[in-house]
């Protein structure tokens, strides 16, 4: 129990819950003045705010007041009464870790939607195969959270797999969990494609951007900056295939970012909706470009880490490595059936980290 309280200690400090306190009674004024609710924008900043702040702020007030009766309990228990509390000491620890992950969130737009990019590297049909292994990973994973996931546009592979596909998960913190998959993702296997059963080994991209809402993107792209293509959209056949041409792919030519959304059987609507995730795209861009300069001002160097492989999934010696946090795990089969979320809050660990040293000017 004396451990239990001194990370609760060690938390108070770590949350800095005094200020947040402070914090919270500033936006709760804020709040109560009827002139925010003109600002519909503003409102919706301070409203996001404040119920993450007071989900912290009160989730550690409730937590210390328990542990404390939990602890005068223990003092006063006999041997039999002290193994029944020992089930309400394991409860707490678990609320404590809940707290703790909480401030894990640190990457703006946390509570969003996930926009989701998996696109094979080279290597043809084995590369295509393990983009497609990623992409129902993540909507196995988005799945056993009770998430909601809606495929924006396919383009399938020759054999197996996809080219590239992109979703949206949408679902209670679906940008801050996905957030630490963005990267490059690594897989060796004996190859199924191999008639010699030889070990190959593929690469595949992950990209993930938040949903930011549209009334935050002061982005405007005129007419003569994009390529609009229709297509017929992509489907499995049967009733259920499209057959006009309602897919839309928007190439924003300056850039050369091109979006493509056959969501919906209108070629309105599919437009609306690529220009939307291509605003989104951009706004991404420009936001990693203000926190390079940022950096740069303060005498650090932004680190170029797309290129390097994040993660190694070894199937033929069953395991998978996060070669940012060095975890290991060795059950392949049940991550990539969207077992996640321990790689994932490793992960999530390690951006926070890495944030903080950022901030405090000492990134290496």
């Amino acid at each position: 129990m004396q451990e239990l309280l001194e990370k609760l200690a060690s938390l108070r400090e770590y949350l800095d819950i005094p200020g947040k306190a402070r914090r919270l009674n500033e936006l709760d004024r804020e709040l109560s003045d009827p002139e925010l609710w003109n600002d519909q924008n503003r409102a919706r900043q301070v409203t996001q705010e404040a119920g993450s702040v007071r989900k912290i702020v009160e989730g550690y007030t409730s937590l210390t007041s328990d542990a404390q009766g939990l602890s005068e309990m223990l003092e006063l228990a006999d041997e039999t009464e002290r193994e029944m509390l020992m089930e309400e000491q394991q409860s707490l620890q678990a609320r404590v870790d809940e707290l703790y992950r909480e401030t894990l969130f640190t990457m703006k737009h946390a509570d969003t939607a996930a926009i989701v990019r998996v696109k094979g590297g080279a290597g043809g049909t084995e590369a295509q195969d393990w983009a497609g292994m990623l992409a129902r990973m993540f909507m196995r994973w988005a799945e056993r959270r009770g998430y909601k996931v809606d495929i924006l546009d396919e383009v399938p592979g020759d054999q197996a797999g996809y080219q590239s596909i992109e979703f949206i998960i949408r679902g209670e913190k679906a940008f801050g969990m996905m957030a630490a998959e963005h990267g490059v993702h690594r897989l060796v296997r004996v190859s199924p494609f191999d008639s010699n059963n030889r070990r190959q080994t593929s690469f595949a991209s992950v990209d993930v951007v938040p949903e930011v809402p549209e009334e935050e993107i002061n982005i405007h792209i005129p007419d003569s900056d994009l390529r609009r293509d229709v297509f017929r959209s992509q489907g499995a056949g049967g009733q259920g295939v499209n057959t006009t041409d309602s897919a839309v792919r928007l190439t924003h030519l300056p850039t050369g970012i091109a979006v493509a959304c056959q969501i919906t059987r209108s070629q309105i609507k599919n437009h609306e909706l690529a220009l939307q995730i291509l605003k989104q795209r951009l706004y991404d861009i420009e936001v990693k470009k203000r926190e390079a300069e940022e950096l740069a001002a303060r005498g650090q160097q932004a680190k170029v880490e797309w290129g390097s492989q994040m993660r190694s999934y070894v199937l033929d010696k069953q395991y998978i490595k996060d070669h940012r946090t060095g975890l290991m795990m060795h059950n392949p089969d049940d991550v990539l059936d969207g077992d996640l979320d321990e790689l994932m809050w490793a992960g999530l660990e390690w951006m926070a980290g890495k944030r903080v040293a950022e901030d405090t000017g000492d990134d290496e």
